[in-house]
């Protein structure tokens, strides 16, 4: 069977959790002899992933009867919000030299949306040219094309959804986007829903038949994966945060329960792992509560320094508002990193061994931290039971799930 899957990210062109979950979906769906050509907008330099075919879509033109591919700098990049698009296109303004006419705009579109647009025209020539059997297409941004390589090639359409707009904006819904995401879950033969909670939110939101709606739970990859060996550090308790500084992740509650656990024990550490638009706001907000000193911000990592962040904490604090599934949490189970997570995520379906929090419910976030840090039995009962169940949650399971969703619509 092949597969034409289509994504805004894919590592090493990845800048969250998306892109980690493509590629080891990627990965299962191989292992279970599945061909897959993946199409990303754009991409960077960087080494291309040995276990698929990855086609960057950006100025696909034919030439000889062949289909050809050539890369050009796009500012379309995953997690991106149109106000966001429109400022990196003043910052990568291209004036010619002696022309002061000639506008960004010009090259890459007036908007986000035009972005999209330009990406789902290639798909529609990369479709009528690509020998596949099912269309998977991943998020809202990739949805146009996916109709357009639906209508081009007549093969049908799975959409994969990881998170709404209702997850991303807290409620405050950009109606182009909510309409776009409504009209692929529509036109879709079959929906993926990483969790039984982003389901209920595919049904109740957008209107969809629930029997059209299948869970696939997403696993961690154990590929890189050495020792669970904790990295010497001083006598200061690690706790940590590792994820898109956004609305939807819920970092301020985290910076608030951190005020609250130093208050009480002034030796721990916090640490705030990535990048995203709310960062401003929480390097003010720590320093606006007076523990700047014990709050440190490592900017976006990549691959082993994640793995090196998880085995420095001694816990990690996962406060997400919205968390349709939430692998960051496997991630640090992977570790040997005891885990409390939000009641409002995917993975609260299917983990046992983590502490659980409403986001909202800074006493008890606080004081579920403080027990962590504080009880060596707690602790090393977390780690290890968490150990043994992660070790059940590879991409085998969502791959062969998918594989089942492929069958019932050929």
């Amino acid at each position: 069977m092949k597969i034409l899957m289509l994504g805004w990210e894919f590592p090493p062109f990845n800048s969250g959790g998306l892109g980690t979950a493509c590629e080891g979906l990627t990965k299962g769906l191989c292992a279970n002899d599945i061909n897959v050509t993946f199409v990303l907008p754009k991409a960077t330099p960087g080494d291309a992933p040995k276990h698929l075919k990855l086609i960057v879509a950006n100025n696909v033109y034919l030439d000889s009867d062949k289909l050809k591919f050539m890369e050009v700098n796009s500012l379309l990049v995953p997690y991106i919000s149109s106000d966001e698009y429109n400022e990196r296109i003043k910052s990568k303004a291209c004036l010619k030299e002696g022309d002061m006419s000639a506008r960004a705009d010009d090259i890459y579109g007036n908007n986000l949306y035009e972005e999209v647009y330009r990406y789902s025209e290639k798909l529609k020539l990369i479709a009528a040219f690509e020998d596949f059997d099912v269309i998977h297409a991943h998020d809202w941004m990739t949805y146009p094309a996916a109709i357009k390589a639906k209508a081009a090639s007549k093969k049908p359409l799975v959409v994969h959804i990881h998170a709404t707009e209702f997850d991303r904006t807290g409620g405050n819904v950009n109606q182009y986007i909510y309409d776009i995401e409504r009209e692929g879950f529509h036109a879709a033969d079959k929906i993926i829903a990483v969790s039984n909670f982003t389901k209920n939110k595919v049904v109740t939101q957008y209107g969809i038949d629930p029997d059209k709606v299948e869970v696939v739970h997403n696993g961690v990859e154990f590929t890189n994966y050495c020792d669970t060996e904790h990295i010497k550090k001083d006598n200061d308790k690690i706790v940590l945060f590792l994820g898109r500084i956004t609305l939807q992740k819920g970092p301020e509650y985290f910076i608030y329960a951190a005020k609250r656990v130093l208050e009480i024990e002034p030796n721990v550490k916090f640490i705030v792992a990535w990048s995203g638009d709310m960062e401003g706001f929480m390097i003010k907000e720590a320093a606006r509560l007076g523990i700047g000193n014990k709050v440190l911000f490592t900017g976006f990592l990549r691959g082993a320094d994640i793995d090196r962040a998880y085995k420095m904490a001694d816990l990690y604090v996962m406060p997400s508002v919205s968390e349709p599934f939430g692998i960051t949490p496997l991630e640090a189970m992977r570790n040997g990193t005891p885990c409390l997570i939000s009641n409002n995520s995917g993975v609260s379906e299917v983990v046992n061994h983590c502490l659980r929090v409403d986001f909202w419910d800074i006493d008890q976030m606080s004081s579920k931290i403080l027990a962590c840090l504080k009880y060596d039995t707690m602790h090393k009962e977390l780690t290890n039971n968490a150990l043994r169940e992660v070790s059940r949650f590879n991409w085998n399971e969502p791959a062969k799930k998918c594989i089942e969703v492929y069958k019932s619509v050929l």
